[in-house]
């Protein structure tokens, strides 16, 4: 556990963070390939893939919360969302966290693939005027958020990735909700699905404590400093860095998959 080993987890924690802060992810999209590839790329060791979704369920959880403390005031956070989709991905998220260790190191990265590739479509099609609406005026339909909530908590559940990239799309395209509420929300209902997941993982024994501990310091730091970005970002760039990041993931999983 060298010098050089610590610096290299610590700084894809802090990049992971950043942008969780700034896009209303969790941050695991950039993360899970990070460390399932930089490291043995430096020559320090591998770690597994369900190493990694371990890891990544318990970072993420600390992100999550530093970024919806940078997002509190503004009105940017939909409680009534936080509510209905917050509850089912809490549950879906239980699920599929414990039901991962069932499947193989293979199978765990074709469900992140999927999950990078469904989210990857949904960012390129065209959203409406949604961020012309007021905050105080958003509405939603409340049984479609949480069935498609659930969903992407067994999927995100799987991968340790507490589901932000997919919460995004679904809240801009299919509910139709402002992209900076979407943002700052989307990061409180992601908070929800870490604790499911990150229950499921340690009672799987699938966290290394170490590098674990070493990205929850990195996204303490990180994930508010990438909130205050965020919000001076126009929401068309915001949407435009979300969507291409999820595309490059989706792409890079499949290629190493196929």
């Amino acid at each position: 556990m060298d010098l050089a080993w610590i610096i290299t987890i610590f700084l894809i924690g802090f990049v992971g963070s950043y942008v969780s802060g700034m896009l209303g992810i969790g941050g695991s999209i950039i993360k899970y390939p990070m460390l399932l590839y930089i490291p043995p790329l430096l020559g320090f060791a591998a770690f597994s893939a369900h190493e990694v979704s371990g890891i990544s369920a318990v970072q993420v959880f600390f992100a999550s919360i530093a970024g919806v403390w940078a997002y509190r005031k503004g009105g940017y956070l939909n409680k009534s969302l936080i509510i209905y989709m917050g509850g089912a991905i809490l549950v879906g998220s239980f699920v599929g966290s414990y039901g991962s260790k069932f499947l193989s190191e293979e199978g765990v990265n074709i469900v992140y693939g999927v999950l990078a590739l469904i989210a990857a479509v949904m960012m390129f099609i065209p959203k409406k005027q949604i961020d012309d609406k007021p905050l105080d005026e958003v509405t939603f339909n409340k049984p479609l958020a949480a069935i498609l909530a659930f969903i992407v908590g067994i999927g995100s559940g799987i991968v340790g990735a507490a589901g932000g990239f997919l919460l995004v799309p679904i809240m801009l395209v299919v509910l139709g909700i402002p992209t900076r509420m979407t943002i700052a929300t989307s990061l409180a209902i992601t908070f929800i699905s870490s604790i499911g997941g990150t229950i499921g993982k340690l009672m799987t024994g699938q966290v290394d404590y170490y590098p674990a501990l070493i990205m929850i310091v990195a996204s303490l730091i990180a994930a508010p400093l990438g909130a205050k970005a965020g919000k001076k970002l126009n929401t068309k760039v915001l949407q435009a860095i979300l969507a291409v990041l999820i595309l490059a993931t989706a792409i890079k999983i499949w290629m190493d998959i196929l």
